[in-house]
């Protein structure tokens, strides 16, 4: 998937998942009330993905997905993670997604975006058939601007099966003020002309192309478009206008090499050759090595024999043919070096990966040798995505050896904590031997006869504090003396003192005896509540001793079983990287091959020219003159 359409795919993912106003600020409603995530898993999957860290937000919510704590937001949940997956490249698993999602049934407006997204899904992959088929069960409108987005994916699938016409009046139908309002103009000129209707194509992209712009990508597609109205007035023998269109375009811009070649071409067609060598030495000047640039070096010689300055011509082809020749060795230089894995090592030093699955696109070249050879490898969305996925898979072995690494942290923590659990659990069965629930209730229940009785005899000294105690028992020791000594006056006055303080400690027990009852009531209730308590702690501890042991036998399993499969996943992985390297350096050395061919086409016609001009020098009357002027036009 190209990496554009991986952000795409990732804001998509977003928008279908969280509402769709979320993700696209551009798009979104100030007034729209702000949606409220009722799962905090969910809520920190989300926190990831809006922080950009994709890896991370796949992860933890396919972990919440397992142990079912994302619920009210299934649903979501599941389109996002199709949306990152898909970011990924993973084509179908992101499909199998969205076609369960659809299969097993949800509200209308999640099985439309369903719908949509499979759709996207299946045209990314090459399906145009099924995803048209998909996309025509869309039964609502989209919100904006997905709806947009729905109605050129829906013109791409027509123009996919050559139905130009009617992918013209899907375009036609989209409002002119929207954000890709200009690539859809820019597609419907193209679908007009191919329709068979060149006038109407024509004009749409001749509005396009002198339209004013804001920006560098807006500057880009009218660039394009006046190539596109150009390279078409060309081919229908209409110099003029192809030089009109042409002028337009922006001297540095992505487009403005061919531009300058075309230009040179057309002002040829014209029978100016002066006017041609005007842009095409600007482009020999600027030693690129692109196509355009590349031809412009035998057009310009071309251009001198069409004025007749032969002496020109030939030193301008032969400077063309050293410099071809030179192109080649660099070419060989660079492929051995592509080989060698140096230059791709090279890159991903020079563009390092910011997240697993970032859309980021390689946009720097390493400081090698031969590296501008290189350039024309950036603007290729296959090279692009090959090369993302090596620093994908780069990313993934590191971070599974991380996880090995990890590995033998894990047994150690899981060590401590059983020693741990064994040291703590020898602390608190002491404490449950020295104060075990049956004592506790022994003493309970004595307590509680005590006040039965207390209550039943309505007894006051049963509820005597200490004091009242010591007392009680200080008037028991007296009472017992005074009953052994004799009548005496003094005697008599001691043992009425003794009676008096005796009945007025009874009548002080009886007066606390409602309060104090009631507070040993509570009091035993609380101690009842609070064995209450001991008895499920104890519970508690019963549990966990005979659990917490088997979770750590889980969590042993779980180690475990992960260190095998990391064992088996990293070399996989590593062979997997290996492969796509040697995948990445095929495709920059077929590249590299391919420049070569050029060169040698290039090269070709211009010794061919030479020739012809040394014949038309030998042989002024050779019926090869005209020849030699036409030999090298490509």
């Amino acid at each position: 998937m190209p990496s554009a359409l991986r952000g795409l795919a990732l804001t998509a993912a977003c928008a279908l998942a969280l509402g769709w106003h979320a993700a696209v600020h551009a798009a979104a409603d100030d007034k729209a009330p702000a949606r409220t995530i009722q799962a905090p898993h969910y809520g920190d999957v989300v926190f990831h993905f809006f922080q950009e860290d994709y890896f991370t937000a796949t992860t933890t919510l396919m972990a919440s997905q397992h142990f079912q704590r994302i619920a009210p937001h299934d649903d979501e949940a599941e389109v996002l993670r199709g949306g990152m997956l898909l970011s990924y490249g993973l084509h179908r698993e992101a499909g199998e997604i969205f076609a369960k999602l659809i299969e097993r049934g949800t509200t209308p407006a999640m099985r439309d975006r369903a719908w949509f997204y499979l759709a996207k899904v299946r045209y990314q992959r090459g399906e145009s058939a099924l995803a048209e088929e998909a996309l025509g069960k869309v039964q609502s409108p989209l919100p904006q601007p997905w709806e947009e987005d729905r109605a050129l994916l829906q013109a791409q699938l027509l123009m996919a099966r050559a139905d130009y016409r009617a992918a013209a009046q899907v375009l036609q139908a989209l409002p002119g003020k929207t954000t890709g309002a200009r690539i859809a103009r820019f597609n419907l000129g193209v679908a007009q002309i191919k329709a068979g209707d060149a006038a109407a194509g024509t004009a749409t992209l001749d509005a396009l192309g002198r339209e004013p712009v804001d920006n560098e990508e807006q500057r880009a597609l009218r660039d394009r478009s006046n190539v596109a109205l150009g390279f078409a007035a060309l081919a229908a023998q209409q110099a003029p206008a192809a030089r009109q269109y042409l002028a337009r375009v922006t001297l540095h811009g992505p487009d403005s090499n061919k531009a300058l070649l075309a230009y040179g071409w057309a002002a040829l067609d014209q029978h100016t050759p002066e006017s041609a060598l005007v842009p095409w030495l600007a482009l020999q000047a600027r030693h690129e090595h692109d196509a355009a640039s590349l031809e412009a070096r035998i057009a310009v010689p071309y251009a001198y024999a069409q004025l007749g300055a032969s002496s020109q011509a030939l030193a301008r082809y032969q400077a063309a043919i050293e410099s071809f020749d030179q192109e080649q060795r660099s070419l060989d230089d660079a492929i051995v070096a592509m080989r060698s894995g140096q230059v791709i090592e090279a890159m991903l030093a020079q563009n390092p990966r910011e997240e697993f699955g970032s859309s980021r696109q390689m946009d720097t070249l390493p400081e090698v040798p031969h590296a501008e050879h290189l350039t024309t490898l950036l603007a290729q969305h296959p090279f692009q995505e090959a090369f993302k996925n090596l620093r994908d898979l780069r990313h993934l072995s590191q971070h599974l050896q991380a996880w090995r690494d990890k590995i033998d942290v894990f047994k150690d923590m899981l060590a401590t904590r059983r020693q741990a659990f064994a040291e703590r659990l020898a602390q608190v069965n002491a404490r449950t031997t020295e104060q075990s629930t049956p004592v506790l209730q022994q003493r309970i229940d004595a307590i509680a006869t005590d006040i039965a009785q207390g209550e039943q005899a309505q007894d006051g000294v049963v509820f005597a504090d200490a004091r009242q105690r010591d007392l009680l028992n200080r008037v028991a020791r007296i009472q017992a003396l005074a009953q052994q000594a004799d009548d005496a006056p003094d005697m008599v006055q001691a043992k009425a003192r003794v009676r008096l303080a005796a009945g007025a400690l009874n009548w002080q027990l009886a007066q606390d005896y409602p309060v104090r009852l009631w507070d040993a009531q509570k009091a035993l209730q609380a101690m009842n509540e609070g064995l209450a308590q001991a008895r499920q702690r104890d519970a508690a501890l019963a549990q966990a001793m005979k659990d917490e042991p088997q979770r750590f036998d889980q969590f042993d399993a779980r180690i475990q079983a992960l260190q095998p499969m990391l064992d088996v996943m990293i070399p996989k992985v590593a062979a997997l990287s290996a492969e796509q390297q040697a995948l990445v350096q095929d495709m920059a050395v077929a590249e590299l091959s391919r420049q070569k061919e050029n060169l040698d086409t290039y090269a070709v016609q211009a010794r061919f020219a030479v020739a012809q001009l040394y014949d038309r020098a030998t042989t002024p009357d050779s019926p090869n003159r005209k020849e030699a002027a036409d030999a090298p036009k490509h």
